[in-house]
């Protein structure tokens, strides 16, 4: 019997300082995500972060946390429920981190009966520190668990015409009525020494400005050539001019070189240049969340505002809309069908 796993990052279960702390312990300790020797990351986390980071998290958190829970999980219970009214197999929603584990979502598709899963993390683009994390714990839990059950993964869908039509599409009805001077891809950020790390060719990668452009095999890992291919695509199919956009990477952590531009940096930068309309998307993300609700529509307007911008409109994520549900059909009956 043939089931779906979806899955997206995680989230505290409320807004307590304790129950934050709880979720940013499971997040920060992942070695994908802090990828130092486990004695470093084990001090730095537990001796320092999680004695700072979590009433600060917390806070954030109040900010956008809605009635009925998080907002991140909130929006992919909706998503998931409409996906499962549309086919006929089970569906099962987990997270990377938090209560909704990975492991409770697939014991309830084996428990339905199911021995063939369509795993689709719900992140566009390569990363160690999403997408990979995922796929290896999702694999770890089948080998020691359920041996019988087999699994295929989506690959990162950031260039797949679906999501790029239903991104553009969603993008296009937001910035309907805004007089936008300049639109700004922000993408989640990631430290530059992933991108080297993931490179299977060990000398392709220069984070350069040139080598996202020429064709390699390292592509297929690459956060940063993915990120720009997904603006490139959307640039495309919504005939946006050259100068009128660009592309950063926001929520920097420590102190070690992240990809860049930074968002932050861009948003008190383009008022100075005369770019005081702005609307910024955050392709990475299909669901809203911290990132996008606290960081980029309120936290970036008002350094944006600060800076001399005079209009700001943060575009919303896809999040459980039925053109981004349908993409998602597809993909489904695609992978029944052939399997």
């Amino acid at each position: 019997m043939k089931g779906v796993l979806l899955i997206n990052l995680g989230s505290p279960d409320s807004t307590s300082t304790k129950d934050v702390k709880k979720y940013l312990e499971e997040f920060l300790m992942d070695e994908r995500v802090i990828d130092i020797p486990y004695w470093k990351r084990y001090l730095l986390i537990k001796g320092i972060i999680l004695n700072v980071r979590p009433k600060k998290s917390a806070d954030a958190y109040k900010k956008i946390w809605w009635e009925e829970g998080s907002p991140l999980v909130v929006i992919s219970e909706r998503f998931s429920e409409k996906v499962n009214k549309k086919i006929e197999i089970p569906v099962s929603l987990a997270m990377r981190y938090g209560s909704m584990s990975m492991e409770n979502g697939i014991k309830e598709l084996v428990d339905k009966g199911v021995d063939e899963i369509f795993m689709i993390p719900l992140y566009p683009h390569y990363a160690m520190s999403s997408y990979e994390t995922v796929t290896v714990k999702a694999e770890k839990i089948l080998a020691e668990n359920y041996p019988q059950v087999k699994m295929d993964v989506m690959p990162p869908f950031y260039n797949e015409p679906g999501y790029i039509t239903a991104m553009s599409d969603n993008i296009a009805n937001h910035l309907e009525g805004f007089d936008y001077d300049h639109i700004l891809f922000s993408y989640h950020g990631i430290p530059e020494r992933h991108i080297l790390k993931a490179d299977p060719t060990k000398n392709h990668c220069k984070i350069d400005g040139n080598c996202c452009d020429r064709n390699s095999v390292a592509h297929h890992v690459c956060y940063r050539h993915q990120c720009f291919e997904t603006t490139k695509h959307i640039v495309k199919k919504l005939g946006l001019k050259e100068g009128t956009y660009s592309n950063s990477f926001q929520s920097r952590l420590l102190k070690d070189p992240w990809l860049k531009p930074y968002t932050d940096f861009e948003l008190e930068k383009f008022p100075k240049e005369g770019k005081k309309k702005l609307a910024v998307i955050t392709p990475a993300f299909v669901a809203d969340c911290l990132e996008t609700l606290e960081e980029i529509a309120m936290e970036g307007k008002e350094e944006f505002l600060k800076a001399g911008g005079s209009d700001y409109k943060h575009i919303p994520c896809m999040n459980d809309n039925d053109d981004w549900v349908n993409v998602n059909i597809e993909w489904i009956n695609t992978w029944s069908n052939n399997n």
